[in-house]
């Protein structure tokens, strides 16, 4: 009877259950309800902010208008020619051995350009071989090397196109050479450089190593490395030349007859004791090398006028924005208004260098030399774009007032120091 009674219990509670489940709310979905003075609100907002927008695209336009005919009624300060008598033609230079003119197009790699055609030029001089070199390979590892010192000081270093010459004889001490076609450094059917998506991607990334203190040599690397292979193409560990396989170190030791200690960069600054080697204060001495030979301006002058006469070539860095510099007519020279070529001495180009109106923007590789007149002339091989505006396609010719005012350095051959060379080494003897 009790155990009856529970179940009757049971199956009342259920019964009541169920009809109160039977009327309880039940859930469905409904049409959304929107609040037509917030709506009409959200509206005009949204009205207000197109007409905002189109009022700053119109401005912004109109501002891009302004800036084009700033661009197009832009003038440069320029000499005449009064005066100037320049060579008749490139002919009249007995300019040794160099291949052509190549050009750098969207790059900051003239460093590598003009050192380039320089040891080409030396390749043929030593032992008679034409040798048309990689001037991407050099800049790949530059590249490289860079990223390098940027991670191992913190951030606190140079990265960016330029460079100097000095740097190219580290890279191929440490990397090795190889020929243009080996390594073109372009990108599959590109046939221009232009290094302008490269150097905004590693500056990038390099950006945030930076910001997320992110250092570590190894995985920077080879994102470096990643991003270098994306726009000049992985360099060969290995290639073919005249039917045999080379390693880019052999071929510098073995193919081009070059040593990279051979060679010497030299500049003139009072800044510095004379017959000493000290640092170029120039921001493309990324890696502040203090190799540079420092001679008083005369005897610096002379030596390279007598290296380019005596058949050598030289590599020359310094500064080439100048209203006497003038690509239209391929020549460039130090204008009357500036400073008469006479009173051209030390003074007068450290004057220039300390208020920054001669600094290092630019390297180029002079092939050869003459006389006109009362003025040497330097025939000038050029990657840069205004060396094809004149009519010598890839050259200039450089008159000496220019080249003893606004060229810092130079780099030749160390037999063309024969006479330096050993007051250098008494100086560091004393």
């Amino acid at each position: 009877m009790r155990r009856i009674g529970y179940g009757l219990i049971l199956v009342m509670m259920a019964a009541v259950l169920v009809r109160a489940d039977d009327e309880r709310n039940r859930a469905r979905y409904d049409k959304h309800k929107e609040d037509p003075v917030l709506k009409q609100m959200s509206e005009d907002n949204k009205k207000a902010a197109a007409e905002r927008q189109k009022e700053t695209t119109a401005i912004r336009e109109r501002q891009k208008e302004e800036k084009e005919a700033e661009r197009q009624e832009r003038r440069a300060l320029v000499s005449d020619l009064s005066g100037v008598t320049p060579p008749g033609s490139v002919a009249e230079f007995e300019a040794p051995f160099h291949f052509a003119p190549v050009r750098q197009h969207l790059t900051g790699s003239c460093w590598s350009f003009s050192a380039t055609s320089f040891f080409e030029a030396e390749i043929f001089r030593l032992t008679g071989k034409k040798i048309k070199l990689s001037e991407i390979w050099t800049v790949y590892y530059e590249f490289l090397e860079k990223s390098r010192r940027f991670i191992r000081e913190r951030g606190a270093s140079y990265v960016s196109h330029g460079s100097e010459f000095t740097s190219v004889l580290k890279i191929w001490d440490s990397y090795g050479m190889v020929p243009a076609a080996a390594y073109p450094g372009l990108p599959e059917g590109k046939t221009r450089h232009d290094h302008s998506a490269l150097m905004d991607e590693l500056e990038a990334y390099l950006d945030m190593v930076k910001a997320k203190d992110m250092w570590d040599e190894d995985d920077n690397l080879r994102h470096v490395a990643l991003i270098l292979d994306k726009y000049l193409g992985p360099p060969p560990r290995e290639f073919t030349y005249n039917g045999r396989q080379w390693t880019p170190r052999q071929f510098l030791a073995e193919a081009t007859g070059l040593h990279m200690d051979d060679y010497h960069a030299v500049m003139s600054t009072l800044y510095f004791p004379f017959y000493t080697c000290q640092e170029l204060r120039a921001p493309d001495n990324w890696w502040h090398c203090d190799d540079f030979i420092n001679l008083p301006l005369d005897e610096w002058y002379a030596t390279l006028q007598a290296a380019l006469a005596g058949g050598y070539t030289a590599v020359l860095g310094g500064d080439v924005s100048e209203p006497g510099k003038l690509g239209m007519a391929d020549v460039a020279f130090v204008p009357t208004f500036d400073i008469p070529a006479a009173h051209i001495d030390q003074s007068a180009r450290e004057y220039r260098m300390v208020n920054k109106s001669t600094t290092d923007d630019h390297a180029i590789h002079a092939v050869g030399h003459t006389r006109v007149g009362d003025f040497d002339w330097y025939l000038i091989k050029d990657s840069g774009s205004s060396a094809t505006w004149g009519q010598y396609e890839g050259y200039y010719l450089f008159r000496d007032d220019y080249v003893r005012l606004k060229m810092l350095f130079f780099a030749v051959h160390k037999d063309a120091l024969a006479d330096i060379l050993p007051r250098l080494e008494a100086a560091a003897v004393e």
